[in-house]
């Protein structure tokens, strides 16, 4: 079993920044991949960001290209999402995930263990 805890949400204005972090523990067997979602209220949940077990293989969504960098720190077993340029539209849940493996898979329903989330509000 591996727990995620994310943490690093807020509100914030339009054009600050926020760096979320999220730690996975428990009985990590082999490398991993991690992954960033979120879900605004009233919307289905989104991919963000992954990171491939090196670190060299990042992927993002376009509405986040240029302002979001993900990155991982493989000894801390930890992974961070720095979010600059924050707009309103970027205001939701924001989860961490986590799946087994060199590649993020291109579905979330493939990932294995999931965050609790972590609330940023992005004001106008």
């Amino acid at each position: 079993q591996v727990q995620l805890v994310e943490s690093g949400g807020g509100l914030v204005q339009a054009g600050d920044s926020l760096r979320l972090s999220c730690a996975a523990s428990g009985r990590i067997f082999s490398n991993y991949v991690m992954g960033w979602f979120r879900q605004a209220p009233g919307k289905e949940r989104e991919f963000v960001a992954a990171i491939g077990w090196s670190g060299r293989n990042t992927y993002y969504a376009d509405s986040v290209k240029g302002r979001f960098t993900i990155s991982r720190d493989n000894a801390k077993n930890t992974v961070y999402l720095q979010m600059n340029s924050l707009k309103p539209e970027d205001t939701a849940v924001y989860y961490c995930a986590f799946s087994y493996g060199y590649i993020p898979p291109p579905d979330p329903i493939e990932y294995r263990y999931w965050g609790q989330g972590t609330q940023v509000t992005v004001s106008s």
